[in-house]
């Protein structure tokens, strides 16, 4: 397991060994879901929200 900074509370975030890029994290302290960008070091940012699209 890496720790990581939350980028939104610079709280720690425990991410696998073994995490893919895409994948979606969530912040212990905070709640944020954080999006995996890098994973050698880790790195994460901010998921983008999910946007309906009401079946357009």
């Amino acid at each position: 397991m890496n720790n990581v900074n939350c980028v939104e509370c610079a709280g720690e975030v425990e991410v696998a060994d073994d995490v893919m890029v895409g994948e979606i994290v969530e912040c212990p302290e905070c709640g944020a879901e954080l999006e995996v960008i890098g994973t050698n070091p880790p790195a994460l940012t901010l998921a983008p929200e999910v946007e309906e699209d009401w079946g357009e």
